[in-house]
């Protein structure tokens, strides 16, 4: 049974993602667990991918630092078979459809299913196209988070029907990175959505500062806060733990507050 749920039960949710493999297997399981301890109610955790078509500059790099470091598909699953040792925090698997393509969705999802991956994030899957794999990811327990970007309502409704696990609601047009201004009328979005569905929505791109945080957890279920999260590991490396854990702490106040 998946434990999405369980990030937003009676609270707003503070979700935070990093790169699995930057700048070490190691180094990602210990900032994982730093997370967690900090407030996070749920990690995103990135399989790198050569060409991460929805990622700003910032992601981007960690991608290619984890790449060149070696991580692979393989060692994504043992990063999350370590954590699972430790912890039982709902996780939710951020990639694009070649390596999981390449992976089988067969062997894929049976091995999120062994492991306790609840969720998977997979920004260049369109809507049209979910059904190849969404039945495979259900079998296995897993879901396929619905990403919703500003868009029609009618549209925004096609795909908040049919979402699962929590609904991933996009700030802005364009790609991951920090903003200093989010200025889309997401209050509108999250109405569309909840005139169908009861299912959680959270608000993610672009949202970096504290007073952001409050802003999106005001109208949303919860704050998904990524490229910030990447450039704190970026600058300190393998001593990122205790900016990390400081700066999780300060978001996760900010989510509580609204």
């Amino acid at each position: 049974m998946s434990k999405i749920k369980n990030a937003f039960t009676n609270k707003k949710a503070f979700i935070g993602f990093l790169t699995a493999g930057d700048p070490s297997a190691e180094k990602t399981v210990e900032y994982i667990l730093t997370m967690v301890r900090a407030g996070a109610d749920l990690i995103e955790i990135g399989i790198p991918f050569s060409d991460p078509v929805a990622e700003g500059a910032t992601i981007q790099e960690a991608n290619l630092r984890a790449l060149k470091a070696g991580m692979t598909t393989d060692g994504v699953f043992d990063i999350v078979k370590t954590v699972r040792e430790k912890m039982d925090i709902p996780l939710v698997f951020l990639t694009y459809l070649n390596p999981v393509f390449h992976y089988g969705y067969e062997r894929f999802f049976s091995r999120c299913e062994e492991l306790g991956v609840d969720g998977i994030i997979i920004p260049d899957l369109p809507y049209e196209e979910k059904d190849e794999l969404a039945d495979i990811a259900a079998s296995c327990a897993v879901d396929v988070i619905s990403l919703i970007a500003p868009t029609s309502e009618q549209r925004i409704q096609t795909i908040a029907k049919e979402a699962r696990g929590f609904i991933y609601v996009v700030s802005s047009m364009g790609v991951t990175g920090v903003r200093s201004e989010i200025t889309t009328d997401l209050a509108a979005i999250i109405q569309a959505i909840q005139k169908v569905t009861d299912l959680p929505a959270a608000i993610g791109f672009g949202i970096s500062t504290p007073e952001q945080a409050e802003k999106m957890a005001r109208i949303a279920d919860g704050v998904i806060v990524g490229s910030a999260i990447v450039k704190i590991i970026e600058k300190y490396g393998e001593a990122a733990g205790e900016p990390l854990a400081k700066y999780i702490e300060e978001m996760k106040r900010a989510v509580e507050r609204a």
